[in-house]
Formats: structure tokens, C-alpha cells, sequence
């Protein structure tokens, strides 16, 4: 059972969005584009926290996590090793806390504004690709990788009905 919690935390994040519904239809369509597909609908709960913030917190995490001393869209922190991941789905746990994701409102709004998108596609399109992240896919690594992750993200995306992030 997929378990998606979604916290707005600072002001500017628009209220009458149905959030837990994005975020959760976004984890699910990019679980469903890895070999880590059977976790959405695992018997036990599979958690991915998604916390909808300023851009001044999510600075401060990247500067202290990531040693970047700006803010970013969106910052992913797994909760679990990759070698965790496999078998997941049979495990007998309770539960299963996949990670965290955390938005910056600012910088978002900003790109979704800069690529003509609405904020909850863009929004979506980010979870995407943070909980990607959190299933130990990385861009940062090297062009194989980009390539195969960008793939992902463009699957799930149109399983949401949304334009390729990568176009143009």
C-alpha cells in the first residue's frame, strides 16, 4: 500500500491544489517505471514524505547536505541504501519509509512560469524525479545514467498526461 504524505509547511504553495492526490499519483507512475514497481501496491505501507516548503529551508539543506550554497527545486532524501531496495516487495515489515522530498515554492513556481507548465505538473514531474532519486537513480553520475533516468521520468510523465520535461 503506497503511503504518500504531503506537509505545506511556508506560505506561497497554492491551497486549493488536492496534493496528497498529485504527489501520490506521481510516486506511483515512477515506481512503475523501475523494477521496483510492485512496491505501490505492496501489502505493507510504503512511505515517501513529501514536504512543500520555502526556498530559504530548502537552501539551508542543500547547503548542508550537498555542500550548495543555493536552493534548488527539490531535494531527495532516502531513507534506504540501494541494495534495500531489492526484495522489497515480499518483505514481511510493517512498513517501509522510502524518503523524503522537500520543494522550494520560489524556485519551482519560477521554472514551471519559465517552462510554461502549471504548478501542479511541473510539481508532479519534480516528485517524479525526486523519488526516482529515492529508488537510487542518479543524473549526477554520468551520461549513461542521465539517459536512463530522463527516460524514466519522460514514462512516467506520460502515464500523467504530462509534456516531456526534457523537450526543447
Amino acid at each position: 500500500m503506497l503511503v504518500v504524505e504531503t506537509d505545506i509547511v511556508a506560505g506561497g504553495w497554492p491551497t486549493d491544489l488536492d496534493w496528497p492526490a498529485l504527489a501520490r499519483a506521481a510516486v506511483a507512475a515512477a515506481l512503475a517505471q523501475t523494477p521496483h514497481a510492485e512496491l505501490a501496491a505492496a501489502p505493507m505501507a510504503v512511505e515517501v514524505a513529501v514536504r512543500l516548503t520555502d526556498d530559504a529551508e530548502v537552501h539551508g539543506l542543500n547547503r548542508q547536505y550537498r555542500a550548495k550554497d543555493k536552493p534548488t527545486n527539490i531535494l531527495s532524501f532516502p531513507m534506504l541504501a540501494p541494495d534495500m531496495l531489492v526484495g522489497l516487495a515480499n518483505s514481511d515489515d510493517g512498513e517501509v519509509l522510502l524518503g523524503d522530498l522537500v520543494m522550494a515554492h520560489a524556485t519551482v513556481a519560477a521554472e514551471a512560469e519559465a517552462k510554461g507548465w502549471p504548478l501542479a505538473a511541473y510539481c508532479q514531474h519534480l516528485i517524479v524525479h525526486g523519488t526516482l532519486h529515492l529508488l537510487a537513480y542518479d543524473h549526477e553520475i554520468g551520461e549513461v545514467e542521465a539517459n536512463h533516468m530522463e527516460a524514466l521520468e519522460r514514462a512516467a510523465c506520460v502515464a500523467l498526461h504530462l509534456p516531456d520535461p526534457y523537450e526543447g
